[in-house]
């Protein structure tokens, strides 16, 4: 049997459509998973630019989902079917943290989402959002979104699940509904999608080998982004495997050059005044600084959910950034990425402000490319029988 599913993949690369794309999180797990993504679709242009980086050989297209048709599909995609639809649509609104508004029109997502698998008619969908979509106020809408997908789909969920337990640095639950057409696909593994089990990362194996921002001197500035020597240091499994080149396909031709020199990005320091500086040296590892309300990161443990912010049609809010463990400073950009399970190839934006929006946006390719290679095996089990 693994003969023939070595020759089904051989034969043909299964697709993915990925929506509400944002920076790449879920498209990423998803080629790691050995999906080829399609096409992505995000209605903000400053959290897709990313993608159109990363993913050079994928039509990223700026539009609104809620307005797609089939014409549009056919523009984009011929009459390809893809075999699966991925997406987070926008969560300000179930959110615990901010205003809880179950009025917010971006609410009104969840059921476009679910419109877009009916229109697409692919072998199985994974839609991810936060937990409080599970909220008494709001789980009716979920409910109702659900309702409205083809009864061709044997829908699993809503399930949560933590990045933390599929192997990333970082404490991230996110609610998780997927459907399957059993015509299509074989029975997935519900015990690993249901319960992941994976080690989880420490800080200091996601982070510990990159170059401090107090240290680095003058940047290489290449691509608009500036660079920095990482250092030959000894470095974990999982920072190892951050560091390696991408797949064939993925990358930026200016990321993948400064990686092969031992290049990265994103690791530049955010200005501090003495007085935060103060209060974070006087903050214990895994303790919350006072004033800030920041958490203070510690070697052996995790990172927190790493949140996005605001974007500045709601008043370009900071969210919270994580206090390193060692030094007196919050996280840089790249440090994120890697708690967050972003390879050090990824680009994201010029300004520490939209990169980290992007990440704090993004679901963790980490737990992506877990779920997915759940389905990716199940889909092809089917395809080789």
């Amino acid at each position: 049997m693994m003969g023939n599913l070595g020759d089904t993949m051989m034969q043909g690369q299964p697709t993915i459509v990925d929506l509400f794309c944002g920076c790449g999180g879920f498209g990423l797990g998803a080629e790691l998973a050995g999906f080829k993504v399609l096409a992505a679709v995000d209605v903000d242009p400053n959290l897709q630019s990313a993608y159109r980086l990363n993913f050079p050989n994928v039509k990223a297209e700026l539009a609104d989902i809620s307005l797609l048709t089939k014409e549009f599909w056919r523009d984009t995609i011929g009459e390809t079917k893809p075999d699966g639809v991925i997406g987070g649509p926008p969560c300000q609104g179930f959110s615990r943290i901010g205003l809880r508004q179950p009025e917010d029109p971006r609410n009104n997502l969840v059921m476009h989402f679910f419109k877009q698998v009916n229109i697409l008619q692919p072998k199985f969908f994974v839609m991810e959002n936060v937990e409080g979509i599970l909220d008494a106020q709001n789980k009716p809408t979920l409910e109702l979104a659900i309702a409205s997908v083809d009864k061709r789909y044997t829908v699993v969920g809503p399930f949560k699940v933590n990045a933390l337990d599929c192997g990333a640095a970082t404490s991230r639950t996110r609610v998780v509904v997927v459907g399957y057409d059993p015509k299509c696909m074989s029975l997935p593994n519900l015990s690993a999608l249901l319960n992941p089990d994976v080690k989880s990362i420490s800080v200091k194996e996601a982070i510990s080998d990159l170059p401090s921002p107090y240290s680095i001197g003058d940047p290489l500035v290449v691509g608009g982004f500036k660079w920095v020597k990482v250092l030959n240091e000894e470095i974990s499994e999982y920072a190892s495997k951050l560091r390696c080149a991408p797949l064939n396909g993925l990358g930026s031709s200016i990321s993948v050059e400064m990686l092969a020199n031992g290049y990265v990005s994103g690791v530049l320091g955010t200005k501090h005044t003495p007085a935060v500086i103060e209060r974070f040296t006087a903050t214990l590892p895994g303790k919350i600084e006072a004033v800030s309300r920041y958490p203070r990161l510690s070697w052996d443990g995790y990172c927190p959910t790493l949140r996005a912010g605001t974007g500045s049609d709601k008043g370009s809010f900071q969210a919270m950034r994580p206090i390193h463990p060692l030094e007196s400073r919050v996280i840089t950009v790249r440090e994120a990425a890697r708690l967050q399970g972003f390879p050090d190839w990824f680009l994201f934006h010029p300004t520490i402000w939209h990169s980290f929006r992007m990440i704090g946006n993004s679901v963790s390719p980490v737990m992506s490319k877990y779920l997915l290679s759940i389905l990716s095996e199940s889909l092809l089990r089917r395809m080789a029988a």
